[in-house]
């Protein structure tokens, strides 16, 4: 949805070699924002020639544009180069900064470089492109040069543009990384990291430039959780990395530890992998509402390894940094194989999707949109109780289907798929659960 508003500036001569401000209020939940301003510039006039008229330009006014935010940084100046900018956080017109945009009391910068005797007229049109909820498939686990991957930044993030991906975690091991150091590629929301490594485990911390202040090592209980504490304070994201991976297992006790959600899907599907969901299994049969998601750990092409192997979808309003996260705090969120799997809508009564809770027995229903099945892929519900397989598929295509909670709880979904023969099935889609709670 959008919605614009228009400014009107009149600019008297009197005004020329000055600068000065026109204010304008942001509405929330603006994911992006596109301005555009208009004036007489030049005046035409004809000229005799020696074989006719010549139509001469003469420049009479010269305004300068630019931005500011509600916090009084500048955004961005084009002068008068440019007649129109756009701005949202994951990418803006060269030679303005990405931002989020925040509702308040924003500034356009005025410059009234030249204006003519008679003054002139500046019309501001603001477009506003609102946020809503939309599908966005990425990585949340890699590694650059800056550690021990074999590609940049900006080689990675390219190379995850061409696997399909929209969004992408850099989490080189103990090095932090800033936003602003990241590059800018388009279509692509790269999000700042630091895989917190350990000789007793690994975390990811998403989102901030500095997750701690002290350096990355702690020798005891304390020390660590001093590190995730700060982490949690600053508002990262904090994701338990591959539990169970041999030799990286994760050894401190989760009861102690703030985190966001649990990596099980760690690489190719595996034995560790498999460890890692029984354990979230676990967690939700003890009434934890703890979100999953997953990372390819890629550090350069191996057989079934690469960008987005497996890729973590998000609904997220946005795809925006924030925004995603907070999908992913919120359990808004599947697993799939890789960016070309099957993709998952679940619903239960009016608004709830993946992660949300719902009254039991008022809403018992789950509605389940499936696209991208092939021919004989099974699809399993799973609750506390019961694992079921509720739709084999015949053939290529897409599917819906819905399924009845007899009992308050949780039911999350599993696509099973046979990739090659000889070889037992394997996790397709994993999906985080919609919950059913009893009301008191």
């Amino acid at each position: 949805m959008q919605e614009k508003l228009e400014l009107q500036l009149f600019i008297e001569h009197e005004q020329q070699g000055t600068y000065f401000t026109l204010p304008f209020t942001m509405p929330p939940d603006v994911e992006s924002m596109v301005l555009r301003y208009s004036y007489d510039r030049h005046i035409e006039s004809e000229r005799p020639v020696e074989r006719g008229t010549f139509i001469a330009r003469e420049e009479v006014n010269i305004i300068d544009l630019g931005l500011i935010s509600p916090d009084g940084k500048q955004v961005g100046a084009s002068g008068s180069d440019k007649r129109e900018i756009f701005i949202s956080e994951t990418d803006a017109t060269p030679g303005y900064n990405p931002c989020s945009l925040v509702p308040g009391r924003w500034q356009i910068i005025v410059g009234a470089y030249k204006v003519a005797p008679g003054g002139v007229n500046v019309t501001y049109e603001i477009t506003f492109t609102f946020k809503r909820l939309r599908l966005l498939k990425g990585d949340l686990h890699t590694h650059t040069v800056g550690s021990d991957g074999v590609f940049t930044a900006a080689e990675l993030g390219r190379r995850a543009r061409l696997h399909g991906l929209d969004f992408l975690a850099i989490t080189d091991h103990n090095q932090m990384v800033s936003r602003q150091s990241l590059p800018r590629i388009e279509g692509l929301t790269l999000i700042p990291g630091i895989e917190w490594t350990h000789y007793r485990g690994h975390a990811n911390f998403l989102g901030v430039d500095r997750p701690y202040d002290e350096p990355f090592f702690a020798n005891t209980p304390e020390e660590v959780r001093r590190r995730f504490q700060s982490a949690r304070e600053r508002g990262a994201l904090i994701m338990i990395n591959h539990p169970f991976e041999e030799g990286n297992e994760f050894q401190f006790d989760l009861e102690e530890l703030p985190f966001d959600c649990l990596n099980v899907w760690n690489g190719p599907m595996r034995m560790q992998n498999f460890q890692a969901v029984a354990l979230w299994q676990s967690m939700l049969e003890q009434g934890k509402k703890v979100p999953i998601c997953g990372g390819s750990d890629y550090h350069r092409d191996m057989p079934f390894l690469y960008p987005g192997a497996p890729a973590t979808c998000v609904y997220a309003r946005s795809a925006g940094v924030e925004d995603i996260l907070e999908a992913l705090r919120r359990g808004h969120a599947y697993i799939i194989y890789a960016p070309d799997g099957p993709t998952l809508e679940m619903r239960a009564g009016e608004e709830a999707i993946l992660g949300d809770t719902v009254p039991w027995p008022e809403v018992r229903e789950m509605e389940i949109y499936l696209e991208g099945l092939q021919a004989g892929d099974k699809v399993q519900v799973i609750t506390a109780r019961k694992s079921e397989t509720i739709l084999e598929a015949p053939a290529p295509g897409s599917y819906r289907t819905t399924y009845i909670m007899e009992e308050p709880g949780f039911a999350r979904l599993v696509v099973m798929r046979l990739f090659l023969p000889g070889i037992p099935e394997l996790p397709a889609l994993l999906s985080n659960p919609i919950y059913f709670e009893e009301r008191c």
